[in-house]
């Protein structure tokens, strides 16, 4: 199948959870908080161990080194990890990786961003980041965390037509973890309920 999908995957004692992503598709999940929202897009990211299998377009995780894989299933987690005291050190300067300049400026920074210190970023705007970091990599899935939860409403909607543009653009499949349901009806095609035995079809009507 073109896509993501999951197929039996259990971790911690959840599941078994199976979901098809299209290429270019947007799904929701919502859920209570403890649910295992957020082990679930780090087991599809193989963060943690998990029994069952994910594809990408037809390809076994088990069959792709852990490294690969997170570079193609790409996880933005709510709170972000930074492992320089400057912004600039975390992205690429290898030409490896697209430029950020571009992403920036949409999403309110400056180019001096790159000389910022981490300890002086609010949340907010490590979550912007953090989602930039990530998407000048060009993975093929993106794992989303709660990605505007710090952010204003401005922002939020600057962000969710960002990602729904660049999705469309590169046929890239999408996971978008929210408690939101107004937001979750907006930016995904199909809306699930996470629990501990599987994923509920949300009516978001």
């Amino acid at each position: 199948m073109d896509g993501l999908s999951l197929v039996d995957l259990s971790f911690l004692g959840n599941g078994p959870y199976g979901l098809n992503v299209q290429s270019g598709e947007c799904v929701g999940l919502t859920g209570r908080s403890g649910v295992g929202k957020t082990q679930l897009l780090r087991a599809v990211a193989d963060v943690i161990a998990h029994k069952g299998d994910c594809f990408l377009n037809g390809t076994s995780c088990l069959a792709v080194p852990p490294q690969e894989w997170r570079r193609m299933v790409a996880m933005v987690p709510a709170e972000s990890f930074w492992w320089y005291d400057i912004v600039g050190d975390h992205f690429d300067s290898n030409g490896k990786h697209d430029d950020p300049i571009v992403l920036l400026e949409k999403l309110g920074f400056s180019q001096d961003v790159m000389s910022w210190q981490i300890s002086r970023l609010s949340t907010g705007e490590r979550q912007r980041l953090s989602l930039v970091r990530t998407l000048i990599t060009r993975p093929k899935v993106l794992l989303l965390d709660e990605p505007t939860a710090s952010l204003d409403k401005k922002m939020v909607h600057v962000v969710e037509g960002l990602l729904a543009k660049r999705c469309a653009q590169d046929k890239t499949a999408c996971i978008w973890v929210s408690h939101d349901l107004e937001q979750l009806s907006r930016v995904a095609e199909r809306v699930f309920r996470v629990e501990s035995d599987g994923l509920a079809l949300e009516d978001t009507q």
